[in-house]
């Protein structure tokens, strides 16, 4: 193929001088040029190790006779953003983020990419990145870090603050858990959205197989991103885009997995974004229609009892595929050059899953603990439900593989916040009674950027007596790590007018999850016939005026100005103008 680096070079005759005074050779300038980006940083464990791999990924381009160039602009992250305003600048993260690696390619004479990532929000901006450019280009995922002892992992976290703030545990064991809860380097050990976006990415095909939650301390992973260093000379030769790979057909791929492995509610915003960028359209019907279908089968937490790290030694990705064949489009290419089928056949062949899950011994289980077969699933549906109704009339989604079977038909009279401090200091001082309907609004894109909300989650999911007898509903949005009677992504949201906004104390809401049906049934605790509740709503509705932004400088006051709502992905769209 014709090389982009140097058209590039022909127009601007300084390139040359400049790079060569970083150390460059005159004879590298007749190689393939590979960007090399991770989001390394001191910022959180799954980016604290990405220097290391980026470094592997460079060895592996150089030792297909490419020329590397290293990038970084490093995430945030969400477990360190908690509880404060920088959980509002998480899911605006994931626009810069990708925005930053369309800037450093197109800045730059690059004929591929290589892009280094992890964890929640760096996953989905780099895969967004990805399929903007659509050049060759291949996704290393970070990997996940070990358990901690006694399988803690960092999830828990928000159980045993409020067993401590309950005075059900001491300080001292609080304590204890907290230093056990991160050991390593990686994303962390459950199946929340940094697991379930690098699950996404190998499932897309932009990833090498037994990529995904790859144990970070493991060798294993240095020689998989040498791999990819060299697998991207050959993406160049053979001039193989993201386009080629991430087909409809990939997408639906991509869903099927999400149900099969209980995945985060984060990946309905994440994945139509990346879509989006090749012009393929993802409605939330599709994803509902396809999490009838396929069961629940990964016992990873939060939904299932272990730690991600046995996913991986289980047979990750591939041995999971294996179970799903009925489901998937295996004609669908990978970065292998290979498709989804060749790629099984080839390692099967090979005898790669049995060898890796051989590691299995070590913790006395069998690859069946940890992925079961859709003939014997956990659950027979998958992870999610899209429920649309009155109060949520272009739909919402609740994580029913997680939420209690008594609260999957539950009506109850609302207590309106909005905000969440409030809500959580409401729950942690025993002030929330059983059959409430909790609704948080003002939390969506353009709200407030879409902060999660996992401490008010896992504050009622500890709470033995709330977590069967209450409901949860927001614009907002939830954790991967989420668990509960809990609804989030309302849309419209609050601060567009949506009906969430007229919602009052003493309004009676009744949600069925098994009819994928939320609405409000009465008001000022009456229930009354939905014409009338349709009245009053409409004429609240009149009254009402919009929040004033509360965001007049910085990146937020651009982000909720453009922002779409949660049904569409929050990604900024100059059309909201």
């Amino acid at each position: 193929m014709e090389c982009r680096s140097k058209k590039i070079r022909e127009k601007g005759f300084e390139i040359m001088a400049l790079q060569m005074a970083m150390g460059w050779d005159v004879d590298d300038f007749d190689k393939y040029q590979v960007m090399v980006e991770s989001t390394w940083g001191y910022s959180h464990p799954g980016s604290f190790h990405l220097k290391e791999l980026a470094d592997y990924a460079q060895e592996g381009v150089i030792s297909a006779c490419g020329k590397p160039a290293y990038f970084n602009t490093t995430d945030i992250c969400d477990g360190i953003a908690q509880g404060h305003e920088g959980m509002n600048y998480s899911l605006v993260s994931r626009e810069i983020i990708s925005y930053m690696v369309e800037i450093h390619f197109k800045a730059n004479p690059f004929d591929g990419i290589i892009l280094l990532s992890g964890s929640d929000k760096a996953v989905p901006a780099h895969l967004t990145a990805l399929t903007r450019l659509n050049y060759p280009a291949i996704h290393i995922p970070g990997g996940v870090m070990e358990e901690g002892c006694q399988h803690t992992t960092l999830e828990q976290i928000g159980k045993y603050h409020t067993d401590f703030a309950h005075k059900k545990i001491g300080y001292e064991e609080y304590i204890e858990r907290v230093i056990a809860a991160c050991p390593s380097s990686g994303s962390c050990a459950f199946m929340g959205t940094a697991g379930s976006m690098q699950i996404i990415s190998e499932v897309l095909g932009l990833s090498l197989p037994f990529s995904a939650l790859h144990p970070a301390t493991n060798v294993g992973i240095k020689r998989l991103a040498k791999k990819a260093g060299k697998q991207i000379v050959q993406l160049i030769e053979e001039n193989i885009k993201p386009s080629d790979i991430c087909t409809e057909e990939a997408f639906l791929n991509a869903i099927i997995v999400h149900s099969a492995i209980g995945g985060s509610t984060n990946v309905v915003l994440h994945l139509p974004v990346i879509a989006r960028e090749l012009g393929i359209k993802i409605n939330l019907e599709e994803w509902d229609e396809i999490h009838r279908k396929v069961p629940f089968i990964t016992n990873c937490r939060p939904s299932g009892y272990y730690p991600t790290t046995y996913f991986w030694y289980a047979g990750g990705v591939p041995y999971l595929l294996n179970k799903l064949k009925k489901f998937l489009f295996l004609d669908t290419l990978t970065v292998t050059g290979k498709t989804l089928k060749e790629n099984l056949e080839e390692i099967e062949k090979n005898d790669q899953i049995r060898k890796i899950q051989r590691c299995l011994v070590n913790y006395n289980l069998s690859p069946s603990n940890i992925i079961k077969d859709v003939s014997d699933p956990i659950k027979k549906e998958g992870s999610i439900a899209i429920l649309k109704g009155n109060i949520s009339p272009l739909g919402c989604v609740a994580k029913k593989v997680a939420m209690p079977e008594e609260v999957k038909e539950f009506t109850g009279e609302i207590k309106v916040y909005e905000e969440q401090n409030t809500a959580l200091k409401d729950i942690l001082d025993n002030k929330i009674k059983p059959g409430q309907a909790l609704i948080i609004r003002n939390q969506g894109p353009k709200g407030s950027g879409m902060p999660e909300m996992f401490y008010i989650t896992e504050a009622i999911a500890s709470t033995p007596e709330l977590n069967n007898s209450i409901a949860l509903i927001t614009d907002g949005r939830f954790s991967g790590a989420t668990r509960g009677p809990v609804i989030c992504h309302v849309s419209p949201e609050s601060v567009e007018g949506g009906p969430i906004a007229a919602a009052a104390d003493g309004d009676i809401l009744k949600i069925d999850i098994n009819k994928r049906e939320i609405n409000i049934i009465g008001v000022k605790g009456k229930i009354i016939p939905e014409d009338e509740v349709t009245e009053v709503y409409k004429r609240r509705l009149r009254a009402w005026r919009p929040p004033e932004n509360r965001f007049t400088t910085g990146v937020l006051s651009i982000y909720t100005r453009l922002a779409t709502n949660a049904s569409e992905g929050g990604y900024m769209s100059y059309r909201n103008n």
